[in-house]
């Protein structure tokens, strides 16, 4: 009798390790996320590595049509009255046996890495609330480093369009980072062009990892000067910084190291962006002051990028946004997309401990 309920015991039981298991942040930093996981994840970008197009994407693709299937077949039978109890139980039991697996796959191939206990106990940071004063001081040097980069940074601009030399370049700004912190070593590049990078300019994102085949997918269709930090953002997840803030603050230190004007450009860019819109709750008018100080290029960049978001603002967006800023939520991320913010508290932790130069 029992082994009519093996095809669930077995995921039940995984899922059930999973979760108790997850609860023990120093055990899945020791045996999973520097254990299990780097072989995990280097198996996949080899398995998948080498593909010149996004097999993850591809996997979307196809449960989004066998979803509509099932969706299509469901209305039919609906439409014809041929649905009794035994129907509804036998799909009650797919799809309990569809979650159940997706649980265990996502969280046993990457998504524990969201409980793991993180990149500031590598780093020895202590993340913690801060002063105005110390938010001004970090400004003061993000303005610094746009007027160095103002030009270098759009030397290869044209470059960055080709995506062999963005993904290659994003590879070996991670390959100097680790010749200080072994932790960012990054074998098996996997990165690739999404090919829902069009959709992705309406549904509000510039790149994401795929647990299910360890690629790294980039929207190559957002301005160019963006696409550098995006690459080494989801190169962060690739490595097993799960969590959006520690992802945006390993694509920092990843670009800040990059010999190439352009990532450090891109990188000082968004820093820049994300650390502007804290620091004008704190002072509106020292903000504004900040904004004038930049160069021309710099702010035409802004202008651009924030005219690339309104042409592509819809309300499908919106309720992308907050099923997304859910998912995190329930990942260890209470603040939803704004973990992604939270990557200033980090610099400002990194300036605290190491000073302007370190910025």
């Amino acid at each position: 009798m029992w082994k009519k309920y093996l095809p669930f015991i077995i995921p039940a039981l995984l899922a059930l390790i999973i979760r108790v298991f997850s609860g023990f942040p120093q055990a899945v930093e020791q045996y999973y996320s520097q254990g299990l996981y780097p072989v995990l994840g280097g198996a996949l970008r080899i398995l998948f590595g080498w593909l010149p197009i996004s097999l993850g994407d591809l996997l979307y693709l196809f449960a989004g049509l066998w979803l509509l299937r099932k969706l299509i077949i469901l209305v039919k039978k609906l439409w014809k009255r041929q649905t009794g109890k035994a129907y509804w139980l036998r799909g009650l039991r797919q799809g309990i046996l569809v979650v159940l697996w997706v649980y265990v796959l996502f969280n046993g191939l990457w998504g524990l890495n969201y409980n793991r206990v993180g990149l500031a106990r590598q780093l020895d940071l202590t993340i913690e609330e801060y002063r105005p004063e110390e938010l001004k001081a970090v400004m003061e040097v993000l303005v610094e480093r746009l007027h160095d980069l103002d030009s270098s940074g759009r030397v290869n601009r044209t470059d960055m369009r080709r995506k062999r030399f963005l993904f290659r370049h994003a590879k070996t700004a991670y390959d100097s980072l680790a010749v200080q912190w072994p932790a960012f070593s990054y074998s098996f590049r996997s990165v690739k062009p999404s090919l829902y990078s069009y959709l992705g300019n309406y549904l509000g994102f510039t790149g994401y990892y795929n647990p299910f085949s360890g690629e790294a997918q980039v929207n190559t269709t957002v301005p160019v000067f963006v696409q550098p930090f995006t690459t080494c953002h989801e190169i962060g997840h690739q490595l097993g910084y799960a969590k959006e803030n520690e992802a945006n603050f390993a694509g920092y230190l990843a670009a800040r190291s990059s010999a190439d004007a352009a990532f450090r450009y891109s990188v000082y860019y968004d820093m820049y962006s994300y650390s502007w819109n804290y620091f004008y709750r704190f002072d509106s008018v020292q903000a504004k002051a900040f904004n004038a100080q930049l160069p021309a290029g710099v702010i035409r960049d802004h202008k651009e990028w924030r005219e690339f978001l309104l042409r592509h603002r819809n309300p499908v967006e919106a309720v992308i946004d907050k099923l997304y800023g859910e998912y995190l939520r329930a990942n260890q991320q209470p603040s939803g997309k704004m973990t992604y913010s939270e990557v200033v508290a980090w610099l400002v932790a990194w300036y605290r401990k190491y000073g302007a130069e370190a910025i």
